[in-house]
């Protein structure tokens, strides 16, 4: 098991777990969340490949649209 910061709360995960796995445990749809990493973006597209580690810190929000 690996322990990482979501949000501000502490998340155990199994070893390997990857963000794309994580994000589908929430209640908001995937689509509906951007997500950083140890304060990186980490785009939709790549969450699957995202294995995270423990210590990580993981932020996710609604991106903010408009112009």
């Amino acid at each position: 098991m690996i322990a990482i910061r979501l949000n501000n709360d502490s998340v155990q995960l199994d070893e390997g777990a990857t963000l794309a796995a994580l994000v589908a445990r929430l209640d908001k749809p995937p689509a509906a969340l951007a997500t950083a990493v140890n304060g990186d973006f980490v785009a939709r597209d790549a969450r699957e490949q995202c294995v995270l580690r423990d210590g990580d810190v993981v932020m996710t929000f609604e991106p903010i649209t408009g112009g």
